[in-house]
């Protein structure tokens, strides 16, 4: 699992009849320290996440696990809303 940022939603008339129902949603992935790293994606929102929030998220054949299908053309789902992080450093 990874961590991201929703940064805005795929308004889409038209979609694979296996994700009607469900938002796509443009994500930021972040580091553990919720520091921006690599390119924003596409997600499918599988738990009504928001902009602004911070998620967490899956990819690959994995992707397709939270849908109620066995197979749809799916990169990455969001599985969580993260409602904090705490990071333990060593000697503090």
């Amino acid at each position: 699992m990874y961590f991201a940022k929703v940064i805005g939603t795929v308004w889409a008339t038209r979609k694979d009849e296996n994700l009607v129902g469900f938002k796509l949603q443009f994500i930021q992935p972040l580091t553990a320290e919720l520091k921006k790293v690599g390119d924003p994606l596409v997600a499918v929102d599988t738990v009504g996440a928001g902009p602004g929030e911070t998620v967490f998220y899956i990819t690959a054949r994995e992707a397709t696990i939270p849908l109620p299908v066995e197979m749809a053309p799916v990169d990455a789902s969001i599985v969580g809303i993260v409602d904090r992080v705490d990071i333990v450093r060593e000697g503090h």
